[in-house]
């Protein structure tokens, strides 16, 4: 999708060698947008959205293409019947408001709203761009109290991450134990916090503890602590994180590391809110609140024996599941950028962007490692990269040596119709393949199946097993866009 746009400057002398049309890809130009931002026609109609505003507002383009921008991006910022669209076509001015977007999962969105006017050659209004900017994640921030900007990490419009936002102020309202489960790299640390931070204990200590971390004897120390002379070295009495916790939180991540002697000892303290130190005899009376997370399956370590089942059902009390990275769809793009500029800010470097060629790395990756992951690519990316925008010179070497080369002459998994596999001796496809290369078969194949879905795009790239981004580069690629 190609749009000529008239460039105009304040300064005089330049607007003769600034006022000639330019021909620009407006997909391209809206991923460049650091934020969800859409192009609407001089009716108020969606012509295109960059990725981003897909994630928030939970639409493709497919889907809400020639429908009124305020249908979609349904908000309480006095743009009712399309008032504020009207403002700035009628003025010629842009605007910004702030206020709330609904987006399609039902979720409130604080955001602020800004307008521009869209010229063509001439001089005539042609339509509007509409950029939204995410103020939610500093609004948590504020009325949490939250300090560590870390935990602004935990950001996502996919329908799994909206579960995990709606039940966080659920979960710190109450004082029961919290079980949190998901993949290595999933923000389980930063869910417990902020768990504590928006609760009633959130002015008393967060204490957290990696059961896996320590051996046995050591951690049962840390955890309940010793009185001097309990074993050689212990010198002098010491409180352990049940007693530095108390009134608060203690984390227990990696859970499921922990020895069954200890799981005996951790129940009786759950049960009784009472525990007796390491070489001790006096009980010490604690008010802690519970929280535990792991990676493991302990339903499956309970059926092993190597979990108690009356601890599980005492931890488990609620229970919060953080999804992959991979299953968040639309994510990734939003986290791409917010390291991108939280490693940039921190290096004092001047990096825009990400090249196409980095994103068609980055964006299909799976991230095994799930957030942690992505946030060290970034890392590494941001510095040793000595241009404006990071490309594939710039990221990790082991992502490049899994993506094969985009033109690589070996089908790509899900891409080949099977009508074009072992076929009949002498028949037609047989001698097709001889006289066409990789690249004839790969079109030929995407107008296939834009025939076979009549043209709906997100069904296209299921059924050729990509994203939507990779199907929309190919497309380009071949000459198939509109």
């Amino acid at each position: 999708m190609a749009c000529s746009v008239l460039l105009t400057s304040d300064n005089e002398a330049t607007d003769k060698a600034m006022n000639v049309p330019l021909n620009l890809d407006i997909p391209v130009l809206l991923e460049g947008i650091p934020h969800p931002a859409m192009i609407l026609d001089d009716s108020f109609r969606i012509i295109v959205m960059n990725r981003l505003m897909e994630a928030m507002t939970g639409y493709s383009t497919d889907l809400v293409a020639g429908i009124h921008g305020e249908l979609v991006v349904r908000s309480n910022t006095g743009n009712n019947k399309g008032q504020l669209y009207n403002k700035v076509m009628q003025t010629g001015e842009g605007l910004s408001v702030t206020g709330d977007i609904i987006n399609s999962y039902r979720r409130k969105i604080a955001v602020q709203y800004s307008i521009a006017i869209l010229d063509q050659h001439g001089g005539s209004h042609c339509g509007l761009l509409v950029v939204v900017e995410d103020l939610s994640a500093r609004e948590v921030a504020h009325k949490s109290g939250m300090r560590n900007s870390a935990s602004l990490e935990l950001v996502g419009y996919s329908p799994k991450m909206q579960k995990v936002f709606d039940m966080i102020p659920l979960l710190a309202q109450t004082d029961a134990s919290v079980m949190i489960t998901g993949e290595t790299g999933t923000g389980k640390d930063k869910i417990a916090e902020i768990i504590h931070q928006k609760s009633s204990r959130a002015r008393f200590p967060f204490v957290k503890i990696n059961c896996g971390a320590l051996p046995a004897g050591l951690l049962e120390s840390e955890l309940f602590g010793h009185v001097k002379g309990a074993f050689t070295g212990a010198s002098r009495n010491k409180p352990g994180l049940f007693s530095l916790a108390d009134k608060g939180t203690l984390f227990l991540t990696e859970i499921g590391d922990m020895p069954l002697p200890l799981q005996v000892k951790l129940l009786s303290v759950l049960d009784d809110r009472e525990f007796i130190p390491v070489g001790g005899e006096h009980k010490v009376s604690v008010d802690v609140r519970m929280i535990a997370a792991t990676h493991r399956p302990l339903r499956e370590q309970v059926r092993n024996s190597t979990f108690r089942e009356d601890l599980f059902y005492r931890l488990n009390v609620l229970h919060i599941h953080l999804p992959p990275l991979r299953e968040r769809d639309g994510d990734i793009r939003y986290l791409l950028d917010y390291f991108l500029q939280k490693f940039t800010k921190a290096l004092s470097k001047t990096i825009v962007g990400f090249a196409p060629n980095a994103m068609e790395v980055l964006l299909p990756y799976g991230y095994p490692g799930n957030i942690r992951e992505l946030s060290n690519i970034i890392e590494y990316a941001v510095n040793i990269c000595n241009r404006r925008k990071i490309n594939t010179d710039h990221l990790p070497p082991y992502l490049l040596e899994q993506q094969s080369p985009a033109d690589a002459p070996a089908p790509e998994p899900k891409s080949i119709d099977v009508r074009v596999d072992n076929p009949p001796p002498d028949s037609d496809t047989t001698r097709q393949d001889n006289q066409e290369s990789w690249t004839d078969i790969e079109r030929r194949h995407i107008v296939e199946t834009l025939k076979e879905h009549g043209g709906n795009r997100t069904k296209v790239a299921e059924g050729l097993g990509w994203g939507r981004m990779k199907l929309w580069r190919k497309m380009k690629k071949y000459g198939l866009q509109d």
